[in-house]
């Protein structure tokens, strides 16, 4: 397997990881996203994503393309960020998703998970 893969232990997949992520996780916004972020106990493994885009963003082809396109900007940068985070990513209602592009998502999600680690290094 690649080494930039994105398997199953990097995913948020049963609904209490979710749910514990929007309850006891601290909120963060964007300009498009909402981010749900809770810092795992555990030392193993970095970066679990959630991710949970409604029927109000659109057809299944401009919620799947928000996904995806979401998915791969954590999948190029799980090494940069190398912490035991849950993260759930909701996107707003403002959102296009065909304008959506992947500079677009690292434009808004590198400094925030800049700022992020630093904390987390601080703490």
């Amino acid at each position: 397997m690649s080494r930039l893969a994105w398997n199953k232990e990097r995913r948020l997949l049963k609904s209490p990881a979710f749910t514990e992520c929007y309850e006891r996780g601290r909120k963060y916004f964007t300009r498009n996203f909402i981010l749900f972020i809770h810092r795992r106990n555990e030392d193993q493994g970095g970066l679990r994503l959630g991710l949970t885009v409604s029927k109000k963003m659109g057809n299944a082809v401009a919620r799947n393309r928000i996904k995806r396109v979401v998915r791969e900007y954590f999948r190029l940068h799980q090494f940069d960020f190398e912490l035991p985070l849950d993260i759930v990513v909701v996107p707003k209602r403002n959102l296009e998703a065909r304008q959506l592009t992947l500079a677009l998502t690292k434009e808004e999600f590198t400094p925030l998970f800049t700022r992020i680690c630093a904390e987390a290094a601080a703490s």
